[in-house]
């Protein structure tokens, strides 16, 4: 038997405009499944994302932790943070391999990993 990854869930106050938030940065569309509780976002490449309403996410714990790979870091950083999302820190092993975290507009940290 083999799993397939189908959907990333995140927990929010807010699932419609934090999937709408995502669904600009991937090109993707939204699709409302539950009405005013959960939302999925279609991307063109991999895993939906889902979106669930929840009245209090945990404080200061993420749900869930997110990578994605770039190309060109620096540009896809400096694109997510023009769209509101904000920088956490960034680390590097050697001088082959460097990512940096941010934090979307609800602060669930993911990353951005790429070449040196």
């Amino acid at each position: 038997m083999a799993l397939t990854v189908e959907m990333v869930t995140f927990d929010s106050v807010d699932p419609a405009r934090l999937a709408q938030w995502w669904a600009q940065q991937f090109d993707g569309e939204t699709q409302e499944l539950i009405p005013g509780e959960f939302i999925a976002v279609a991307r063109p490449n991999g895993p939906k994302l889902g979106f669930q309403k929840v009245d209090d996410p945990t404080p200061g714990k993420n749900r869930l932790h997110l990578d994605f790979g770039a190309a060109d870091v620096d540009g896809e950083v400096d694109r997510l943070k023009s769209a509101g999302a904000t920088e956490v820190g960034r680390h590097s092993i050697g001088d082959n391999f460097r990512w940096v975290v941010l934090a979307d507009p609800e602060g669930n940290a993911f990353c951005v990993a790429g070449a040196g």
